[in-house]
């Protein structure tokens, strides 16, 4: 018998909480930086230029960590070196938001109560669409009225302006229909995700949905025994093919953006992973926030297994 959590479906009178992590690249270009992730995580495609990754969630549903700080954590860390930018949509019982990490500039997000109440700054609505280059005349009124209390206009399950003829019958009030206009937006952006990754459900549900898309990776957890796996699973580096940026195929870090294992590229990737990852994680902890404690700690398992391979290579 599985042993997720299947949501208040299964369970009335607990909540969902859940997650999801939106990259603007392609799963082979995303599964090795998914890799040091404290949980196990399926991977798939999102549309023509985004991957959508599916926590497990064990840091929120065993050990009691806030979601929004884990989802904000992974998506700072997957986003640092990385030159695509990584959205994470989180919900609980009490909110539901997002968090846009890009490189190293600092996240920028957004934060629903569970009614629809916005508990955000607008300002962060133009920057969102900003560093994705959403178009400020036809997407950014939309984002605009996400802030707004009360339902708006052209985000519900029939076309809107901007999306279609007809004015649509508006994309309801609560906190996770904001969600899904914020991803009704992003559609013209090429977001494209899977039937049954809807935010709302619980982590099992969505695992159960990313299981039935073709071409889904399981991306397991270092440390933990490896289990079957589809062999697109990126694990070792493989050839490239000239002039594109990435073969999709799986096999290793395709495309001209991330350097080889083992050349001088990754070195410095490495080093500046863990170089950023120490005073990261010392922060956190001065804080106290899981949050950017989960995300220090992945750069610096991630740059260091990257100094790990390169002192462990043989040498010509």
């Amino acid at each position: 018998m599985p042993t997720e959590d299947f949501g208040p479906r299964a369970r009335p009178g607990r909540p969902a909480q859940g997650a999801l992590l939106l990259c603007r690249a392609d799963p082979g270009s995303v599964a090795p930086t998914a890799r040091p992730m404290r949980d196990r995580v399926l991977l798939t495609s999102a549309g023509a230029t985004w991957s959508v990754l599916v926590p497990e969630g064990r840091p929120w549903r065993q050990e009691g960590e806030p979601v929004d700080r884990v989802a904000t954590g992974w998506a700072t860390a997957l986003a640092v070196g990385a030159p695509w930018p990584v959205l994470a949509l989180w919900w609980d019982a009490d909110r539901a938001g997002y968090t846009l990490a890009s490189g190293y500039r600092r996240p920028v997000g957004y934060v629903w109560l569970t009614d629809g109440t916005p508990a955000g700054e607008e300002e962060a609505m133009r920057t969102f669409a900003a560093r994705l280059d959403l178009d400020p005349v036809a997407d950014l009124p939309f984002l605009e009225a996400l802030t707004c209390s009360g339902p708006g206009p052209g985000f519900g399950p029939g076309p809107g302006p901007g999306f279609g003829p007809g004015p649509g019958p508006g994309f309801g009030g609560d906190a996770r229909a904001r969600l899904g206009g914020l991803l009704a937006v992003l559609a013209r952006a090429g977001v494209a995700l899977p039937p049954g990754l809807t935010p709302g459900e619980s982590a099992g549900r969505l695992r159960e949905a990313a299981r039935s898309c073709p071409g889904t990776q399981e991306i397991q957890e270092p440390g933990r025994p490896d289990t079957p796996r589809p062999a697109a699973t990126v694990t070792e580096p493989g050839p490239r093919v000239p002039g594109t940026a990435g073969s999709g195929d799986g096999r290793g870090l395709p495309g001209p953006l991330l350097p080889y294992a083992g050349t001088p590229g990754a070195q410095v990737l490495a080093l500046a992973q863990v170089a950023a990852g120490l005073p990261l994680t010392a922060w956190g902890l001065r804080r106290r926030n899981g949050g950017w404690v989960t995300s220090g700690t992945l750069l610096l398992a991630h740059g260091a297994l990257g100094l790990l391979y390169d002192l462990g290579r043989p040498r010509d």
